[in-house]
């Protein structure tokens, strides 16, 4: 093996460990927890900029993008579950800590579009 594909490995190695950590850190709560609040009717905001919701979101979801959420407080009052998603899952977990700050323990980091979309019937 030469050097040069013993470092691409390492590189690759390392993206996909980091590619993990990152992952997990911003891992939503398990699918279940997740299923359950979206059969109860949860709000399902989709954090995306307007262009990235155009594109496609879940069914039903709502577009506030993650800069608006502080702004947009009185929509998240008195709703049972709250829904958070976004490409990754970063600016869920960004906007989750925002409303936990402000008294909410209602919120779900949902993970990416694509997995809420999943679980919506």
């Amino acid at each position: 093996m030469s050097v040069k594909s013993f470092k691409t490995i390492l590189i690759l190695g390392g993206l996909f460990v980091m590619f993990n950590f990152f992952n997990n850190l911003f891992a939503q709560g398990d699918n279940n927890q997740l299923q359950a609040a979206i059969n109860e009717g949860a709000y399902l905001v989709d954090l995306r900029t307007q262009g990235e919701f155009a594109d496609g979101t879940a069914k039903g979801a709502v577009n506030i993008p993650l800069d608006q959420v502080q702004n947009q407080i009185a929509k998240f009052k008195n709703k049972k579950h709250i829904v958070f998603f976004c490409r990754s899952g970063s600016r869920s977990s960004q906007a989750k800590a925002i409303l936990e700050k402000k008294g909410f323990t209602n919120v779900i980091n949902g993970g990416t579009w694509q997995n809420v979309s999943g679980l919506v019937k």
